[in-house]
């Protein structure tokens, strides 16, 4: 649309493209005051009117309802006409930017779905790694200025290859998808929990207070995972294997704490006799400060093995769940 207000932004000219964007032939227009042609947008547009009655050139985007319904995105010019050092009107220039709209919308949607991709999970829609180092950076940095502890908890499922070779790959993706909302629907907002590939899933807890508070959330989440897996014709009674890594004991930084997690996940799964349900935080008097193990109450400490200094490490025992007559992967 092209069109002339004048200094009492009266129409003095109009082309053909109103009738299209307003439904008014340009004889309708000339004449009339802006306000009434604009209607509602004449509030919205006021600051820009006003500046280029003013002597300052407006370039900005506005949505214009149609006659027929529905809005054309535009982009609209006032440029003010100076005479002798004043400005006598302006001109209006509108041009329907729906096509290029379109395509930032798309590029935008694109930008979006190629970020998801980059950062979370194909198959459970978890973040990935890339995501959670992040996030274990930031935790951290609030953990050093809090002087709060960070919580790492790597989780997997035991012996999950029997899934795939006696039900199927879908089945085994199907349970890794449940699995991944159960850990979810377990954890507060402020916790996050990402898949790493396979079966193995790790869990952050930025700002804990206590050991206890592992113990709580380490209990919360076996709880959840306790139940059987209703898979249609599979029915599954998996048990899962967990090692723990805190910050500052078991590591400062993000390499670190995933590493040491992932020692203690390998203690938890060889040292088999420590499978029990019930877990406690405990710390080995015999070891280093920067070693732990998550055991259960009333039970031993981890062999010499899982007490070497040079092998610093918390670790949680799986979860133990109760079989029941449904199929129960051993």
């Amino acid at each position: 649309m092209v069109a002339y207000w004048d200094i009492n932004q009266t129409c003095v000219f109009a082309n053909n493209a109103y009738h299209d964007w307003f439904g008014k032939m340009p004889c309708e227009i000339i004449g009339m005051k802006l306000e009434e042609l604009l209607g509602p947008l004449y509030l919205k547009n006021l600051p820009f009117i006003q500046a280029a009655y003013g002597g300052r050139k407006q370039v900005f985007e506005r949505e214009i309802p149609m006659p027929e319904g529905g809005i054309r995105p535009s982009l609209a010019t006032y440029t003010p006409h100076w005479v002798d050092g004043q400005v006598r009107g302006i001109f209006v220039h509108v041009a329907d930017v729906t096509p290029l709209k379109v395509l930032e919308n798309a590029l935008r949607a694109a930008k979006a779905k190629a970020e998801q991709v980059a950062t979370h999970d194909f198959l459970t829609g978890l973040p990935n790694r890339v995501l959670l180092v992040d996030r274990i950076s930031q935790a951290l940095a609030l953990a050093r200025r809090s002087h709060k502890t960070v919580a790492l908890l790597s989780l997997d499922v035991d012996d999950f290859k029997k899934v795939n070779d006696t039900w199927g790959h879908s089945v085994g993706d199907r349970l890794l998808i449940e699995l991944a909302s159960r850990i979810k629907q377990s954890l507060r907002e402020s916790e996050t929990v990402t898949r790493m590939g396979g079966d193995e899933f790790l869990v952050l807890a930025p700002e804990v207070e206590s050991d206890s508070q592992v113990e709580v959330m380490a209990r919360r989440l076996l709880e959840r995972l306790r139940q059987p897996f209703e898979l249609g014709e599979a029915a599954l009674s998996p048990t899962f294997s967990v090692g723990v890594a805190l910050y500052p004991r078991h590591g400062e930084t993000p390499d670190g704490l995933m590493a040491n997690a992932d020692r203690a996940l390998y203690v938890a799964k060889i040292d088999r006799r420590f499978r029990q349900y019930s877990v406690r935080l405990r710390t080995d008097e015999h070891s280093c400060p920067a070693t732990g193990v998550l055991q259960p109450a009333g039970r031993p400490l981890p062999s010499s093995r899982a007490r070497s200094a040079s092998r610093p490490y918390t670790s949680l025992p799986s979860c133990k769940v109760p079989r029941s007559s449904t199929q129960a992967v051993q």
